[in-house]
Parts: structure tokens; C-alpha cells; sequence
């Protein structure tokens, strides 16, 4: 064989040897291009994606039922707990109250004045004067989630708040129904002079795929009325 002839072949040898190389190269980069960009951005955009859809469904429910309520749906009742569980199924709200993966807390608020201090059969003003109240609360769901942000009134069984007066126990005098971190909230005013306040608050501990976030982490939001 002519020196040509093993020349030729040393040349093939190296070249098969840099192809190998360099495909070997590549599939490393690749690899590396997919498992520290690519994949984390999909799981990344898959989990955004499904909390956007809880906060969106959450609003939605947040609304409606606050509107509802604002507008004379007693909540109290078994049926119309059901049918604001069924306002949005994935959520998970149990109106019996003993699980589920939200909550939906439905309160009723108002400014006390010297007329409403009267009307409870004080003479002029009264311990809770000049201050927001809750006149009434509902919860919804799976109470021991969540508490409200407002406050947590003793309530009836109708989830209403007694008046009280200078002998009992009431809006007008007890601590725990006074309402806090509600400044710049504007009250609505009634024809009788009573200013008042419809809250709708859900707070939800999602359910979907976490591989960035906290384990469940809390989606909520809250509509005034």
C-alpha cells in the first residue's frame, strides 16, 4: 500500500472520529439547552397558567355571590349554598361546611351614628360609636381555612349580628364586631341616613400543579358592594 493510500485512511479515521465529537457536543447542548431553559419555562408557563385560571374563577365567584347577597339572596339557606357552590365546581366549595378547598365569607357592614345608637336605646352615643360594624356574616364552605380580613362577629344562626344595647350584648357594644382594615372603602348611604357595606370574600388554597410556588399556595380576592 502507497503512502497516499494510509494517508487517505489516517484523514477518514479523524474525520469519523470529529463527526462523532462533534454529534456527541450536540447532543449534550441540546440537552442542557432543554432541561435548564426549555423545560422550566413549559412548567413554568402551565402552573401560571393554571392559577390564572383559579384567580379568574375565584373573582368570578367573589362577585357574583357578593352581588347576590347585596342583593337579598339569604345565604344562610342550604339551597342557595349549593347553588353558590355550583357557581364554579372546580373551586371546591362544601356548603355542609366540613371540607372542600374554599371558602366564601359573605359579611354586612355599617357605620354606627348617634340615630343608631338610639335606636338600640342609648341616650346619645355608645361603646362601637363613630366606628364600622358587622350587622351580619355568612361563611360558606370550609370555615377553618379561612378567616375573614375584616373581622369574625358572634353571629345568629341566620349569620345576623343582635343590636344589642346598654344591657346586652351587641353591634353597638361588643369588640369583636367592630371591623378593621376597611379604611378607604366608601359606605353606601340608605334613605334612612344608614351607611352601609356589602364584602364578599373568597379565599381558595388551589389544587393545581405547584413546582415553583409554595405547596397550595392561597388564591383569593374580595368585591364590595
Amino acid at each position: 500500500m502507497s503512502c497516499n493510500s494510509f494517508a487517505h485512511l489516517s484523514a477518514m479515521r479523524h474525520s469519523v472520529n470529529r463527526n462523532s465529537t462533534e454529534r456527541g457536543s450536540a447532543l449534550i447542548e441540546f440537552i442542557l439547552c432543554v432541561g435548564l431553559f426549555w423545560m422550566p419555562l413549559f412548567f413554568g408557563a402551565t402552573q401560571f397558567g393554571l392559577q390564572l385560571i383559579s384567580a379568574i374563577q375565584v373573582t368570578e365567584v367573589s362577585r357574583d355571590s357578593g352581588h347576590m347577597y347585596a342583593y337579598g339572596v339569604d345565604f344562610s339557606q342550604s339551597s342557595n349554598q349549593y347553588l353558590l357552590a355550583s357557581f364554579q365546581p372546580s373551586l371546591n366549595v362544601d356548603p355542609t361546611g366540613s371540607g372542600g378547598s374554599t371558602v366564601v365569607i359573605l359579611s354586612t357592614v355599617e357605620y354606627v351614628d348617634t340615630a343608631l345608637c338610639q335606636a338600640g336605646g342609648y341616650s346619645s352615643t355608645c361603646p362601637n360609636y363613630g366606628n364600622i360594624v358587622f350587622t351580619g356574616q355568612i361563611v360558606v364552605g370550609n370555615a377553618a381555612l379561612h378567616a375573614s380580613n375584616f373581622g369574625t362577629p358572634t353571629t345568629s344562626s341566620n349569620g345576623t349580628v343582635s343590636m344589642g344595647g346598654p344591657s346586652t350584648s351587641g353591634y353597638l357594644n361588643a369588640s369583636n364586631a367592630l371591623v378593621t382594615g376597611f379604611s378607604g372603602i366608601t359606605l353606601t348611604s340608605g334613605a334612612s341616613g344608614a351607611q352601609y357595606a356589602y364584602i364578599s370574600e373568597v379565599y381558595s388554597k388551589s389544587s393545581g400543579l405547584n413546582w415553583f410556588l409554595p405547596s397550595n399556595p392561597w388564591v383569593n380576592a374580595q368585591s364590595f358592594f
